[in-house]
């Protein structure tokens, strides 16, 4: 039962009127539910459901509590895979509930009785919550025999009884003599002895219709073939439940083996799902042998790959379905919700946490100063988790082994082998996956996906191996990748995943050529032409191709023994007929030698030879292109296994690994808690015992929830952050990088690459350094700085790679280069590249910001000079060190690494290309006059809100909007800083194109920043003080010191040519004030009589209050600078003739006329058509087209 509304309810069709009666509810999810009884009468809607009406009574475990009309705690909360028991006494006029076999205690009594009275089991439920109801059908998981409850269906005892005296019958036979070592079936059956095979028969012909129906299934079959399981040992050493199916096979009709063992398995599976966890296990450890005992058999194998239902439902255990690959179940190992029932109070007795932290919050690296106990309970705690480790390991190998036989391809005795039916039923269900994100009740669970993730990887690499250790020639599993000809060749389908170079059908179009000369590939025209058409044609194909699992090719009789002859034997008769059982297949003629014409094929149609290949096909590696080598490998359908693993982690793994990481953060945040509690107990004066009370009750609330998290973190450390599963990972990630070099060399071809594969690059990356630290250190990984380079390498590469045409993986890219590059060990990586590929990345970093998505460009253009800047190497912004960060491992948050490497590859390109550093520079120019201006227009809505009498409430997009135009302001200009001091000619060298008008722009530009930000009690101090949430960036600090940097360096640090050039064009320009500059050491306006005044009521910023960030020398300079503007702006006044309006320019009413159009004849300054020129044509009063500019000087008055 599934919620599909707000508050639906439902209930059963058959009720009761007396008598003790019980039903069980398995709880699928632990939100709000409601289970319990309703009579007829009662009406239920939207708001009110079972429990709110007078003749209806519901337990709640989600809120503890029991309803009817009213409601009162009760019971114990419940928690995903809990069975809640529903009884009801009408003889008493009583009903309780018990949770897991544990009674919660009468919830009601003298409940409403009598003639016309009587009551369903019901359930409300709130959306897409779900439970499945067990009324009898199936066995009670707790059975109420002893107190006389009955369930609602009435177990079919008559069956029950016939088949446990079958069984013990059978038992007896199977105690007989039987050789056990001949693996033939056939030759077993001839060799047996025929009194044997003849009361097996007999058996047989009365128990196999028993079995079809899943009460007796579960309750004698499972039973019978657990026990045979108990004495422990592998499974290889129990051959008998082989034998049992073999005989199954043999003596049951195909339709009763079919559905009796589909029974079984969905048993197994419902039993391995929602067993209670013990400290050793044992209950999933025990299922689990079973289903690999079962999946050992040869023919059950292949019939449960191959004939059931294929869609895939998280709910598929209630409805009656089952898949052995999609129910990836088998292959998860839950997290307990309740730590003491688990166990793990036993197996971990000692918990330990972090209790050091720095004033960030981050946990610092243990010391000396750590004390005896303290390293006495953490090496207790780690002992702990090693125990649990290995308990849960045991599950994961019997896992592996299921695993390894649903991939066995050497079992082709009985038609296709069982690696091959995986192989089209793992496609679909990636599809289905691929297909459905955002549905979630189709979707298999992220946490069923991770585990499933780990144990292939393991299976896969084991045959991977097993293939290496036959040929010497044939590549390791640590060197795996996926050849390029897999993502154009049709042989693997990736459905409508997105490719770099975009869709499928538009680069068959447009790369056809290449893949006939490349890759010796001619595409269909139909497939161009027709692609919807053609699927379907392929899906009727494959739909007329398909035959029955039970086809055979009959061999040459065998002789009947005489012994049976009687015709009513037919049972025995039928394993005659089954010596020689095998499927057909039907085989694909050879590919030609030549050009081979490409065409898709369906999941289907596949055989083996379209996959391994045989003489003159290369199967999936058919259309090698040059550039590649031929890549040895003994199974190539390992290859498509390993892709389809690449797209699981891309699927839901990696969010899956970022969630479960909420439980170290837990375990952070109480950690810190618990620490700063005791430190306020250790404060407290002991005349307060009221607040000690309350300390110490805070104190042990946080450490009992400490206790539970660090056992839970052990718990969830060892199934998912464990070393093994880190190199898996890390495995994962190492193979894509060789995936992308591999396509990367094949030029254009590298648009079929899909998408995901370079997502998991960078994806693998960021799980490895920020979800499986600190238990697991990624530099102790193998070859660990030579991964980082070579990932570093791609980054830099394919960030601006023009085969790359989607937007979303292009910023993919760009911010993981960005994140790249703001730790020290990951920059070093950027800077060991070649050194032709450091100086292709700086160049595309460089590129004109007009042209593309710039900020995180300038981002990182910032990380690299972070460090170097004027007052610029802070990890935080002075004003933000009170406030704790959201997240410290954020890349913005990380200490300064410049990197001077970079920085000097940036400055020999701009001094290289002229015309390239000056489109740059305007570039960002532009971006700085767009970003401040839009951040004062913000900020003058903010403060127009906050002034209006009413309560009003800004927009919080609107606020971060506001904030980010801030930080982009601040960034931009710490560019054009590092830009200056790094190749100060642009600016200050006359001679090269645009450099004056560059230096009257800039100069332009800060002078308006500077008004903006110290006019007196302005717009941007009002905002400022407000302290919005949102706003927390938005300070004086960091943009005025950005300013004061480049002043620095175009007033005092260049030479004394340059310098005089700066201050003359910045005097020049009529937005200068001199109290601006004077402001950031903390002058005031000046007064009505022209001096400056010291602040008196209102303080004012001074770069004097930041001796932590700002070096004395660095405010020697500022002092040098102010009085040297100070000097050089009396001087200017005193010298500075008046112009009249005439001479002025008509278009900034700022300079003096000073250049002449051609051929128009229009004037205006030098300063004012160099910049219209650099993005327009046109005159600004004619719009003629300007084909060249000449110095006007007015002519001397006669």
């Amino acid at each position: 039962v599934i919620g599909h509304s707000n508050f639906s309810s439902i209930r059963a069709t058959t009720c009761v009127f007396k008598g003790k009666w019980i039903y069980e509810v398995l709880i699928s999810s632990q939100g709000l539910m409601q289970i319990g009884w309703c009579t007829l009468n009662c009406r239920f809607n939207q708001e009110e459901g079972v429990g709110d009406t007078p003749d209806s009574y519901a337990y709640d475990g989600n809120r503890v509590r029991k309803w009817n009309v009213t409601t009162t705690n009760y019971g114990k909360s419940w928690a995903a895979g809990d069975i809640v028991s529903c009884l009801i006494d009408l003889d008493e006029g009583n009903i309780s509930f018990y949770l897991n076999g544990q009674c919660l205690g009468m919830a009601f009594s003298n409940i409403k009785m009598g003639p016309g009275v009587a009551y369903f089991p019901a359930i409300s439920l709130s959306f897409k919550e779900s439970v499945a109801f067990n009324f009898g059908s199936r066995p009670l998981r707790y059975p109420l025999y002893i107190e006389e409850y009955r369930p609602m269906q009435d177990p079919p005892t008559v069956d029950l009884i016939k088949a446990q005296k079958l069984l013990g019958y059978f038992k007896n036979v199977l105690s007989t003599q039987i050789d056990c070592q001949v693996k033939d079936i056939a030759v077993w059956q001839l060799h047996g002895e025929p009194t044997v095979l003849v009361t097996l028969a007999h058996i047989f012909n009365h128990f196999a219709p028993l079995m079809c129906k899943v009460y007796l299934v579960e309750d004698v079959l499972m039973k019978f073939l657990l026990s045979i399981l108990e004495g422990g040992g592998s499974v290889e050493e129990h051959p008998l439940i082989q034998q049992i199916l073999d005989m199954m096979w043999l003596l049951m009709e195909d339709y009763e083996v079919h559905e009796c063992l589909k029974q079984l398995m969905m048993s197994l599976l419902r039993a391995y799902r929602f067993s209670p966890i013990i400290p050793d296990l044992g209950f999933q450890i025990h299922f689990l042998r079973l289903t690999a005992a079962v999946l050992k058999h040869e023919k059950s194998r292949k019939y449960l790959l191959n004939c059931f239902i294929v869609h895939y439902c998280y709910n598929s255990l209630t409805s009656g379905t089952f898949d052995v690959l999609r129910s990836v179940v088998f292959f998860y190992i839950k997290t307990p919700l309740r730590v003491k029932e688990a166990g793990l109070e036993e197996l971990i007795p000692t918990t330990w946490w972090p209790s050091r932290f720095d004033k960030e919050g981050k946990v610092e690296p243990e010391t000396k100063e750590e004390s005896a106990e303290e390293r006495m309970r953490r090496r207790a705690y780690e002992r702990g988790c090693q125990r649990l480790k290995k308990r849960i390991e045991v599950v994961e190998e019997l896992q592996v082994q299921i695993l390894k036989l649903l991939l066995n391809n050497k079992d082709k005795g009985q038609g296709e082998a069982s690696r091959y039916i995986f192989l089209n039923k793992f496609r679909k269900f990636l599809q289905e996956n691929a297909n459905h994100r955002g549905n979630l009740t189709v979707l298999c669970p992220p946490e069923y996906m991770v585990c499933f993730l780990h144990r292939l990887i393991a299976a896969l690499r084991s045959y991977w191996d097993e293939g290496k250790g036959k040929m010497s020639s044939v590549i390791t599993s640590e060197d795996a990748y996926i050849p390029p000809q897999l993502f154009y060749n049709g042989k693997v389908d990736y459905f409508d995943l997105q490719r770099l170079g975009g869709l499928l059908s538009h680069l068959r179009k447009t790369l056809r050529d290449d893949l006939a000369s490349k890759a010796n590939i001619i595409i269909d025209p139909a497939e161009i032409q027709a692609n919807s058409m053609d699927d379907l044609d392929e899906d009727e194909d494959s739909n007329n191709s398909q035959r029955p699992f039970g086809a055979i090719a009959m061999g040459p009789a065998l002789a009947r023994p005489s012994w049976l002859s009687s015709p009513t034997l037919g049972r025995a008769n039928r394993f005659l007929s089954t010596a020689a059982v095998s499927l057909m297949n039907p085989r694909r003629p050879p590919a030609p030698p030549e050009k081979v014409k490409l065409r898709s094929l369906n999941v289907e149609q596949r055989t083996e030879e379209d996959i391994e290949g045989s003489h003159g096909n290369d199967g999936l590696l058919l259309g090698r292109p040059p550039e590649e080598p031929e890549m040895l490998l003994a199974e190539k359908s390992l290859l498509e296994i390993l892709d389809g693993i690449i797209m699981m982690y891309n699927l839901s793994v990696h969010q899956q690994l970022g969630k479960m990481v909420v439980v170290s953060d837990d375990v952070h945040e109480y950690a810190i808690a618990l620490k700063d509690t005791e430190e306020k107990i250790s404060r407290c004066p002991e005349r307060r015992q009221d607040i000690m009370q309350e300390l110490v009750k805070s104190q042990k609330v946080f450490a009992e929830k400490l206790n539970h998290l660090s056992r839970r973190l052990a718990w969830i450390n060892a199934t998912i952050y464990s070393k093994e599963k880190m190199l898996d990972v890390y495995w994962l990630l190492r193979v894509c990088i060789r995936t992308i070099e591999h396509a990367d060399n094949t030029g254009s071809l590298f648009a079929f690459m899909p998408e995901f594969y370079l997502n998991v690059a960078m994806n693998s990356y960021s799980a490895l350094k920020n979800y499986f630290s600190p238990s697991n250190c990624m530099e102790e990984l193998p070859d660990y700085e030579q991964t980082l380079t070579r990932l570093a390498s791609i980054l830099a590469k394919h960030f601006a790679d023009s085969r790359i045409i989607g937007t979303d993986i292009k910023d993919s890219l760009m911010q993981a280069l960005a994140s790249y590059v703001c730790y020290p060990q990951s920059l070093h990586a950027v800077e060991c590249i070649p050194e032709e590929q450091r100086m292709a990345m700086m160049k595309n970093l460089l590129a004109p910001y007009e042209q593309r998505p710039w900020a995180q460009t300038n981002w990182i253009l910032v990380r690299l000079w972070r460090g170097c800047g004027f007052g610029y190497r802070y990890t935080r912004l002075p004003h933000l060190l009170k406030t704790k960060p959201e997240d410290a491992n954020l890349p913005s948050l990380q200490k300064p690494c410049p990197s001077l490497l970079l920085q000097r590859h940036m400055a020999e390109l701009l001094n290289k290309d002229k015309e390239m550093a000056a489109s740059f520079l305007n570039s960002v120019l532009n971006q700085l006059n767009w970003a401040f201006s839009e951040f004062i227009g913000m900020i003058q809505e903010i403060q127009q809100a906050a002034e209006r009498p009413e309560r009003n409430f800004v927009d919080t997009r609107q606020l971060k909007v506001c904030a980010t135009c801030f930080d982009l302001s601040v960034s931009l200009l710490r560019v054009l800083e590092m830009t200056v001091t790094l190749v100060a000619e642009i600016f200050m060298d006359w001679s090269r194109p645009s450099a004056e008008l560059l230096l009257r722009r800039l100069a332009q530009l800060l002078n308006q920043v500077l008004n903006r930000v110290t006019a007196e009690r302005n717009l941007f101090d009002r905002v400022v003080n407000l302290r919005l949430p949102g706003l927390e960036s938005v300070d004086h600090y960091p943009i005025l010191v950005a300013v004061t940097g480049i002043l620095v360096r175009i007033l005092v640090d260049c030479d004394s040519h340059g310098v005089a050039k700066a201050a003359a064009v910045l005097l020049s320009d009529p937005c200068f004030q001199l109290h601006s500059i004077q402001h950031l050491l903390g002058g005031s306006e000046p007064s009505s009589d022209g001096v400056s005044q010291l602040p008196t009521e209102h303080k004012h910023f001074s770069l004097h209050a930041y001796t932590d960030y700002i070096s004395p020398e660095e405010q020697q300079k500022v002092e040098k600078m102010l009085s040297f503007l100070t000097e050089e702006s009396k001087q200017a006044a005193a010298s500075t003739a008046p112009t009249s309006e005439e001479d002025l320019c008509p278009i900034c009413y700022a300079h003096p006329i000073s250049a002449i159009f051609r051929p128009c004849s229009h004037k205006s300054c030098k300063a004012c058509i160099n910049q219209h020129l650099m993005n327009n044509k046109d005159c600004f009063f004619c719009k003629a087209t300007i084909t060249g500019v000449d110095d006007y000087s007015k002519p001397a008055v006669p």
